[in-house]
């Protein structure tokens, strides 16, 4: 047994550095943390210190009894976790699970190389109680915040249906979106005139200028252009400024967060995945960090890959100073371990962001791009002499604020161009950071050679009706940088609190598809004015966050009931009481202490009330018009809904669930009527109905018995009887098999199904690769794919047991794993999966000796954290069909 025992959180990262120390040091993971909170109860004490109760996980039982027996063999045990609140908790978990002594060294790096190892071999300190007592209050604030408030929203809005949930930070971030989405639905677009106008120089080349300000009215920008008619313009100034631009600091978690999505369109998560591998391959330093700073070395690093690769002339070195007045610990920013390399990481996704990486360090060392900017200003000498005030007369159209009248119109007399060019492109040479939302008309180029007095030929000028635009929806970037802005959060919480407010169904990410308006156009040219009507599509997101039904109101029952847990300044308060904590500076159970007693007291109080439901964000709409029935949207167990009319003993109302991207709260009556709609009649197909409806699996059409599912583009609720045939004969088409040969004296045919192209054998159905075609498909290639599909069955298990069946060591297509009942539990990367005895099997999930049958109490663990499916014959949808 080697001297030194270094226990790591990642087996990556042990594999990493183990290459790094000699003979006598053996690395060993502990795949994270080894003990938390267990999932059943509050596991908090909150009568005696809000002591918290830790349990060894179950499926690390194993791997803590092998850590703690080379523990005790070794000489020395370093830990070695990350250097973050995080990590720390990890090695104090370690050693209090492994019955460590009190001094153990532990050892910090911010990246996974053989100098930064070595370095801190040779300076260990003791695990930093206050980084724990940090990482401790946020755990049991998060536990006592989710375990009391969940249940409150189970009763209180889904009428004691799981699966809702509220924190700390992914509320505030839902409060965010649903805030956002109300800001859109009330902006009303306003229109305005833009005149732009196009100037002819030297015969060929162009000058685009354009009015400082816009016009209010259609009437006001046409009588400009009539007043245009016959006017000259000449250069009246030239401005001449030189300018620079300077790179952006190299990158904190959320600027890596925020730049992935714009330039790779990687959502937060993945981002952070594909970091962590990097890290532990040893190609970036460590990827959770508030900090802009980079080291002396890591410049002097920077600072000869620069020389070497673009000159000496482009190398300007500089510090930057971290905005973010809660950033954590004195961490370096996100960067290379080694700036020689240009091109690192095991796949493409790694090798994408490495380059990202790679790129904002390096232009953080280079030197500024040296611009030289022109402002030319544009006289306008009306007609009618050296006066801007004309008689003009204001047309009678839809866009004018005034009656129709002659008045007497002051117009702006100058037009302004502005152009700007690159002298020296220092760090523009390798990246540009780019912005959320950017707008290509900002963008400058070029000027022609101009002189003071010169006058300008009038190529034609426009006046063209703009609308004003509502704030964007939040991405997954955007919503990290607000959060940031605000204090909220931390590096470590972003990802999965996005990931949170996504799985539970408080929010959807999607795409919205523009809608299309009408603007009108006025063109002076050749001194006369045409007046155009065009079209232009306006709206369209891509990738965006649109708050749920359930997540509104989820998100207004938090903010009536309990403000402080979504409130912006309550929450950036308490990240920094978190800080106050890790800098030793304030007791974790005193900070506990000061927010427990007012939150449960609130949570007694709501729960003893008389509020029975608020489930539902009811709205009423209006009345039937063909029953003189109430119609009301609403949200219920199984989502939300419209309903016409009320339960009674005589007679119960018709129910019919919104459809995508309905919210109750903007819902019409017309569009709640709509719903209802189904199932309907679209016409007739050899003779028999086609019926439209939406079931289990989504929209479908019915006919002669048999169902066809409509595709992603279809509407049910307008699709016509053409669109419909065509897709009744596109499945039939798929379905007719066709028989290709004959194999060990039995037929191969090929087909489509409901999941592509297949080969048929044997009554097994064998998918067609992607790139390869149906019709391409000869016999002996398909007798290729039978044997491959053969032999990955041949695969699949690993080890079975007879004196057990429930339990198989299977093959999977991530890796081996254990298949026990109806489970799959995860495998150690330490592990021999052919070693595995039947006692090894039932340890590793939980020294169960009938695992099939403990299945269900994990179910109702879970149910806290995952919607329950209910028979779909009870959702609304049904009973409406039902009712039809």
């Amino acid at each position: 047994m080697s001297k030194n025992l270094v226990i790591v959180e990642s087996p990556a990262k042990a594999k990493t550095i183990e290459g790094y120390l000699g003979n006598d040091f053996t690395v060993k993971s502990s795949f994270g943390h080894v003990r938390d909170l267990p999932k059943d109860g509050l596991a908090v004490d909150v009568t005696n210190g809000f002591q918290p109760s830790y349990e060894i996980s179950p499926d690390k039982k194993k791997l803590v009894s092998e850590l703690k027996a080379l523990a005790k063999s070794a000489d020395e045990v370093w830990l070695a976790t990350d250097d973050d609140r995080e990590g720390e908790a990890i090695s104090w978990h370690l050693k209090e699970a492994l019955g460590l002594r009190d001094n153990t060294k532990r050892i910090v790096f911010r990246e996974i190389t053989k100098n930064a190892i070595q370095n801190a071999i040779k300076s260990p300190r003791t695990i930093d109680v206050d980084l724990v007592n940090a990482q401790q209050a946020r755990r049991v604030l998060d536990r006592l915040v989710g375990y009391e408030l969940s249940p409150v929203l189970w009763r209180k809005i889904k009428g004691g249906s799981t699966g809702l949930s509220a924190g700390r930070v992914q509320s505030v971030a839902l409060r965010l979106v649903v805030e956002r989405e109300r800001e859109i639905d009330k902006h009303s677009a306003k229109s305005s005139f833009k005149v732009t106008a196009q100037f002819i120089v030297d015969g060929t080349k162009v000058l685009n200028a354009e009015l400082p300000k816009n016009f209010a009215t259609s009437g006001q920008a046409r009588a400009f252009l009539e007043a245009c008619i016959g006017a000259t313009f000449t250069i009246k100034n030239l401005e001449v400024k030189p300018a620079k631009k300077s790179p952006a600091p190299p990158f904190t978690t959320s600027t890596l967060q925020q730049e992935a999505s714009r330039k790779l369109s990687y959502s937060v998560d993945r981002t952070m995945r594909i970091a962590q591998n990097l890290y532990e391959a040893g190609k970036i330093s460590y990827m959770r960090t508030d900090s802009t700073n980079l080291s002396t070395e890591a410049i002097d690093k920077a600072v000869a890959e620069i020389g070497s690769e673009f000159g000496q002339k482009y190398i300007q070195t500089r510090q930057f100073k971290t905005k973010n007045e809660s950033a954590q610990e004195a961490h370096e920013a996100i960067r290379p371990t080694n700036f020689n390399d240009r091109n690192a990481g095991a796949d493409r996704d790694q090798k994408r962001l490495y380059e990202l990486i790679w790129k904002r360090a390096i232009a953080s060392q280079m030197a500024d791009a040296q611009l030289e900017r022109t402002t030319v200003t544009i006289s306008i000498r009306f007609a009618n002499g050296a006066t801007t005030t004309v008689q003009a007369h204001v047309d009678d159209s839809p866009f004018v604020d005034t009656p129709p009248a002659t008045q007497t119109q002051q117009f702006p007399n100058e037009l302004v161009a502005q152009g700007e060019v690159i002298k020296f492109d220092g760090f523009l040479r390798v990246y540009l950071e780019s912005k959320d939302d950017e707008d290509d008309e900002d963008a400058k180029g070029m000027l022609p050679p101009l002189t003071i007095g010169q006058s300008l030929n009038l190529g034609q000028m426009k006046a063209t009706e703009k609308f004003t635009r509502p704030q964007p929806r939040y991405a997954e970037a955007s919503l990290v940088k607000k959060l940031e802005e605000m204090g909220i959060g931390r590096p470590s919480t972003y990802a999965p609190t996005i990931s949170t407010i996504i799985n539970r169904g408080y929010v959807v990410k999607q795409d919205k598809p523009g809608q299309e308006r009408k603007y009108i156009e006025y063109t002076l040219q050749q001194n006369n004015i045409s007046e155009t009507s065009g079209k232009e599509t306006f709206g369209s997101e891509k990738a965006k966050l649109f708050p749920t039904n359930t997540g509104i109101v989820v998100n207004d029952f938090l903010v009536e009931y309990f403000p402080d847990i979504v409130d912006y300044q309550f929450t950036a308060t308490v990240e920094k009481e978190f800080d106050e904590i890790a800098d030793g500076k304030m007791n974790w159970k005193a900070m506990l202490e000061g927010f427990y007693g007012d939150f449960h007291k609130n949570i007694e109080d709501i729960q003893g009330s008389s509020i029975v439901s608020f489930k539902t964000g009811a709205k009423e709409l209006g009345l039937d018009p063909r029953t003189g029935k109430k119609v009301s949207a609403r949200l219920g167990k199984y989502g939300a809904y419209a309903q016409i009319g009320e339960s009674t003993d005589d007679e119960k109302p018709q129910y019919a669930n919104l459809r995508d991207g309905q919210l109750i709260e903007t819902i019409t009556l017309q569009e709640a009527l709509d719903l209802f709609t189904l199932p309907r009649e679209v016409g007739f197909f050899e003779d028999k109905p086609m019926v439209i409806g939406i079931g289990k699996f989504g929209p479908y059409v019915k006919h002669d018995d048999k169902y066809v599912s409509l595709t992603k583009e279809d509407d049910p609720y307008s699709i016509d009887a053409d669109r419909t045939i065509q897709l009744i004969q596109q499945k039939r088409a798929e379905a007719v098999s066709e028989a290709i040969g004959e194999y060990e004296g039995k037929p191969v045919t090929t087909g489509k199904g409901r999941f592509g192209p297949y080969v048929k054998y044997e009554d097994k159905y064998i998918s067609i690769p992607r790139n390869e075609s149906l019709a391409g498909m000869t016999l002996d290639r398909a007798i290729e794919l039978i044997l491959a599909k053969r032999q990955a069955e041949a695969n699949k298990y690993i080890k079975e047991f007879p004196e057990n069946p429930a339990v198989k060591v299977v093959n999977g297509q991530y890796g081996p794993y254990l298949a026990v009942g109806k489970r799959n539990v995860k495998i150690p990367k330490d592990v021999d999966p052919a070693s595995l005895t039947l006692e090894d099997c039932l340890k590793l999930a939980g020294d169960e000796p009938a695992p099939a049958k403990k299945a269900a109490p994990a179910k109702a663990t879970k149910a806290a954290a995952t919607p329950a499916k209910k028979p779909a014959a009870k959702a609304p949808a049904k009973k409406a069909a039902a009712k039809k």
